[in-house]
């Protein structure tokens, strides 16, 4: 009997002895995705549950035994042993594990949120910034990662724009560049960082540096003033004015009392040689057929940048003086891209036909030519075969020219209907294609 008390005793001080192990403190264990065990057997998925569930209760022990059991074939094998590596401090033997898992397997959660720990623990900051950024790549909405994700983005960009400042107040620009583009890093959408690089590089006179951050602050916040007027007159500094005017104009939509944008409209018009354009040409683009005061104006002001102001007597035309397109008539018959008749008659109204559009865009082409322009044939014209064109037809020798440097193309039954008449997004298209020829 008293031998029997002992041994109960002696029981009960082993059990007491006894303890289970606590589950791993502060870590953020996720549970399997399903992803990962969808497609595996029932066995395999009940092996991997099982050394999941020991890792989380902090059993390391039986934990990798477990995952060891299920050999490197298996998706949880190398990021199991991660986190048991993890968890017994051993930090690059973790490292190691993580990585391979992500080899294995890119994309992979649990491996990039043990990243995320690891890097906490060992206090490397940007390297837990751009782990929890991965996370967020694949789940977008965990929220243990965005909440950690937001506080460091917060707390570094905040670092870096100081430490800009601080540099800036120096006049050590270098430094403070390097830390606003630091802060980029973190916070890539913040328009006034993008502002501040800007005007450093400006106070170096480094332009296009400076109009890769304006660009971005603009595009970032297609509302905001400040970036649009900026990039407005730093493109303009660059002498881009076609594009200054355009932000330009973007401010007076946005603020129509805004004097400075205004004034800066009008330059840059004046330099450009742009007047106001009558109502009807913005209906060319749309016209079921264009006429030959469309044509004369496209002409006119599409090629204005290549197209040199004659010092040549204009010729006598008895019919444009009511046109809208009076001025640009005069422009080009001057210049012999449109002809006049016999009798001083221009016709603006007649519709124009497509072999009348190819003698223009070939009579546009010699002249350009004139001037030095180079313009290389795609196809011998010798070679174009046209099936309701002739070699004695009286637009011949302009449809194939046109044809061979490929501004106006063939039906798909092989006819060029040269009676045809041109429908405004044709007129606008083969102008275009003429223009991007020439530059």
């Amino acid at each position: 009997m008293k031998k029997a008390c002992c041994l109960g005793a002696l029981s009960i001080f082993l059990i007491s002895c006894v303890t289970v192990a606590p589950p791993p403190p502060n870590l953020y264990i996720e549970n399997l995705p399903q992803s990962l065990v969808t497609p595996l057997t029932l066995e395999e998925r009940i092996q991997m549950e099982e050394a999941w569930d020991y890792l989380r209760q902090g059993r390391l022990d039986r934990a990798e035994k477990a995952f060891l059991r299920l050999g490197p074939s298996s998706p949880l094998y190398a990021v199991g042993l991660g986190y048991v590596s993890f968890l017994q401090d051993n930090f690059p033997g973790a490292e190691e594990n993580f990585k391979l898992a992500l080899k294995e397997t890119p994309g992979s959660l649990l491996a990039n949120l043990g990243l995320v720990q690891l890097y906490q623990k060992t206090g490397e900051e940007d390297k837990t910034f751009n782990a929890l950024r991965e996370v967020l790549k694949i789940e977008p909405l965990n929220s243990w990662a965005k909440e950690g994700y937001e506080s460091l983005k917060a707390q570094k960009t905040e670092q870096s724009v100081a430490s800009a400042g601080e540099a800036a107040a120096k006049g050590d620009i270098e430094t403070a560049k390097e830390s606003y583009l630091k802060a980029l890093h973190y916070s890539p959408e913040s328009v006034e960082i993008h502002l501040a690089l800007a005007g450093l590089y400006r106070s170096e006179n480094k332009i296009p540096n400076a109009l890769v951050h304006l660009k971005a602050a603009a595009a970032g916040a297609p509302d905001n003033i400040e970036a649009l007027q900026k990039y407005a007159a730093t493109l303009a500094e660059a002498k881009q004015y076609d594009r200054s005017l355009d932000f330009y104009q973007r401010v007076l939509e946005l603020d129509s009392g805004n004097e400075e944008a205004r004034q800066q409209v009008e330059v840059l018009k004046d330099k450009l040689g742009i007047v106001e354009l009558p109502s009807r040409y913005n209906e060319i683009p749309v016209a079921a057929a264009v006429t030959r005061e469309d044509i004369a104006a496209l002409l006119a002001v599409k090629l204005k940048d290549v197209l040199e102001e004659t010092t040549a007597q204009p010729p006598i035309i008895i019919d444009i003086s009511a046109s809208w397109a009076s001025k640009f008539i005069l422009k080009v018959t001057s210049l012999g891209l449109l002809e006049v008749h016999s009798n001083h008659a221009f016709q603006p109204k007649r519709t124009l036909t497509r072999a009348e559009l190819a003698q223009t865009l070939f009579r546009a082409i010699q002249y350009l030519e004139g001037k030095g322009h180079r313009f290389i044939h795609q196809i011998p014209p010798n070679r174009i075969q046209v099936q309701d064109v002739s070699p004695d037809h009286l637009y011949y020798q302009p449809i194939s020219q046109i044809l061979s440097y490929q501004i106006m193309e063939l039906y798909a039954d092989k006819t060029f209907r040269p009676d045809q008449p041109v429908p405004g997004p044709e007129a606008v298209k083969t102008i275009d294609i003429l223009l991007a020829l020439v530059r």
